[in-house]
């Protein structure tokens, strides 16, 4: 096994908020040395992933409602934000699935999106300013902390020389946001992080009554990956086309066809329940009979 393949296999055995924080740690190194070599600033390297306040800019890319929450205006403010989310991500994966956290992460930064973009095109008071865009984790960090707070408000957490349980940390932090909005200083970024919070909250709430209010979106990542899956391998494609000829000849090639029956039983629960509903035996079998 080559440097590479070591990586990469290294890189699949983390948890999902790993693969978060090392995919925001390449997309800012990446485009970064790119607007360097090219001579560009880096906000104009940006340009068409950060997510803009015009909406005629955003309706010409709105990928950015997704994509500017893996760009960062600088080393410390992609530091920063990484050290809140692995902080409180924590508690989140300590007691729910890695799927839920990554429904929970994307749309919260999703939401935050939609709050700064709303805002800056009805509120008058930045009608008058100039154009500007949205870059950063921050909005979807702070629906991690503020989902969090909500399932486990008095886990006890130490700041600095501090003792506080979590949700006076969450409490404190949109307290603050709320305290430096009238500035209008970074008023955009600090409409996005109260946005996030809003909606991790929200989701909390429902979810603790029983309403799921992100199985939508766990459907749609799910036939994503299925139709994802369906055309990188072609392996795969072709053991399948392959199997489903030997089910109609079971007496020539039954070992084919019985294995093919199995692939699709387990394709048809990741469909209906998600990738992390698999059992080790069903995840080996399948990266198995995609290397075959």
């Amino acid at each position: 096994m080559g440097p590479n393949e070591k990586l990469w296999s290294l890189f699949k055995r983390q948890d999902v908020m790993t693969k978060i924080m090392v995919l925001n740690g390449l997309v800012f190194l990446v485009l970064s040395i790119g607007a360097a070599l090219m001579g560009w600033s880096r906000s104009s390297f940006y340009s068409w992933f950060a997510l803009p306040d015009d909406l005629l800019r955003f309706i010409g890319q709105p990928w950015s409602l997704l994509t500017y929450s893996f760009l960062h205006s600088g080393f410390f403010h992609l530091l920063f934000n990484m050290i809140w989310l692995s902080f409180f991500g924590r508690f989140v994966l300590n007691l729910f699935s890695e799927r839920r956290f990554l429904t929970l992460y994307l749309l919260g930064g999703i939401v935050a999106g939609l709050v700064y973009l709303i805002s800056y095109n009805i509120f008058p008071a930045f009608l008058g300013a100039p154009s500007g865009q949205l870059v950063g984790a921050s909005g979807a960090v702070m629906a991690i902390m503020a989902f969090a707070a909500l399932y486990s408000p008095y886990a006890p957490v130490r700041i600095f020389f501090f003792n506080l349980k979590l949700w006076q940390l969450a409490a404190f932090m949109v307290l603050w946001d709320l305290i430096r909005l009238p500035e209008m200083n970074n008023a955009g970024g600090l409409i996005a992080h109260l946005g996030g919070a809003a909606f991790g909250y929200y989701y909390a709430r429902n979810l603790q009554a029983g309403r799921d209010i992100g199985l939508w979106f766990d459907r749609l990542m799910d036939r994503l990956v299925t139709l994802w899956s369906n055309t990188s391998k072609k392996s795969r494609s072709a053991n399948r086309r392959g199997a489903s000829q030997s089910r109609k000849n079971r007496s020539n090639r039954p070992a084919k066809g019985s294995d093919q029956d199995k692939i699709d039983s387990i394709l048809d629960k990741i469909g209906q329940s998600g990738y992390e509903s698999l059992t080790k035996e069903e995840k080996d079998f399948l990266f198995k009979s995609g290397r075959n």
